[in-house]
């Protein structure tokens, strides 16, 4: 899932400030031939695009009508696919035209002209994916899903037809919807036992260099000496390093240094009390120490995102902070790859 945040900070439905427990989710359409999400969420961040008619929905509708979901799924500028959302998710939207407003979570699927197989198969995946994820942190199951024509016969919606005017086009209904849903949060119910983080202390005194190769993080005592490997492709710290006012730079990358440089000793790198850190792995030193932000772990065979965030940080929901401190614009991830996890 390619999940971002854009809140509709002016929509009156935001600013009405109105809270829910949600006890389900609503899948919605939008029922006009435009897949844009910069249709519908705005200003432009630089991946929307810019929406020439100003119309999106961060602002108070001019026909007065109350209408908010809290997310989209839809096309970026670049035509690749991402969630936005646009509510905080225990917020009450404007979605459903009944009930279902003050006890489900809503989100619109951009349509376009409803011939597209590929488009479809993307949003559909999203929309999933989405679905996971708020089942993950709300504690429902796929049981508590239904689509907007679905709410109206359950007398908790308006008289709408979506999703089942679209999803039949492409032998999909909210059953089977429903089924793909129940069978990823299955696979991640069951963490992989073989995934196991790798055991790094709380935290660095100064004079100690830090590295990382081949997914492995090393912490080196400034007494010990130190592999080339590391003198060559890691330095980097916490305090930039210049000479002549210029910043040094080596194989590509700033000089930064906590003390003074390693210095060569008898043909091998040997570290000086103070050496070279690695800033990647450091958030901030305070007194002489270092605290670290993260852990370092490497992908297993059929794991996932969601799989690594419940062993790891307790909770399945949690994988989208995997994907924001790795950098990852989607869900996709292979056995050996090493990953940053939050602490």
């Amino acid at each position: 899932m390619n999940l971002r945040k854009q809140i509709l900070t002016n929509n009156a439905c935001f600013k009405a400030g109105r809270t829910i427990a949600p006890k389900g989710i609503m899948v919605h359409s939008t029922g006009a031939n435009n897949p844009w999400l910069k249709r519908y969420v705005g200003p432009d961040d630089g991946l929307l695009g810019k929406n020439q008619y100003n119309n999106h929905w961060n602002q108070d509708k001019p026909d007065g009508r109350q209408v908010c979901v809290h997310a989209f799924i839809g096309k970026l500028a670049d035509g690749s696919i991402a969630t936005y959302q646009t509510l905080p998710w225990n917020y009450r939207g404007w979605h459903a035209g009944g009930k279902a407003n003050d006890t489900h979570i809503g989100f619109e699927i951009c349509e376009d002209g409803l011939t597209d197989s590929s488009y479809f198969s993307a949003v559909y995946k999203e929309a999933v994916e989405l679905c996971v994820y708020l089942c993950g942190l709300y504690g429902l199951t796929e049981e508590n899903i239904v689509c907007h024509s679905e709410g109206y016969k359950l007398g908790i919606a308006s008289n709408h037809a979506d999703v089942m005017h679209w999803f039949p086009r492409f032998s999909k209904s909210m059953d089977s919807f429903r089924a793909a849903v129940r069978q990823s949060l299955a696979v991640h119910a069951n963490p992989d036992p073989q995934l196991t983080p790798e055991p790094a202390p709380s935290d660095i005194a100064v004079g100690s260099l830090v590295a990382i190769k081949n997914g492995t993080t090393y912490y080196y005592p400034g007494s010990l000496k130190i592999p080339s490997w590391v003198i060559s492709d890691y330095y980097h710290g916490v305090t930039q390093v210049t000479s002549g006012g210029k910043p040094v730079v080596k194989g590509g990358k700033t000089c930064v240094l906590l003390g003074k440089k390693v210095k060569k000793s008898g043909g091998s790198e040997e570290a000086g009390i103070n050496t070279w850190v690695d800033k990647d792995v450091l958030s901030q030193v305070v007194d002489g120490q270092t605290e670290e932000t993260y852990t370092v772990y490497t992908v297993a065979k059929g794991d996932s995102l969601w799989r690594i965030a419940q062993k790891m940080l307790g909770s399945g929901a949690r994988y989208p902070e995997i994907m924001s401190l790795n950098g990852l614009s989607s869900t996709s991830i292979h056995a050996g790859q090493v990953l940053k996890i939050p602490k």
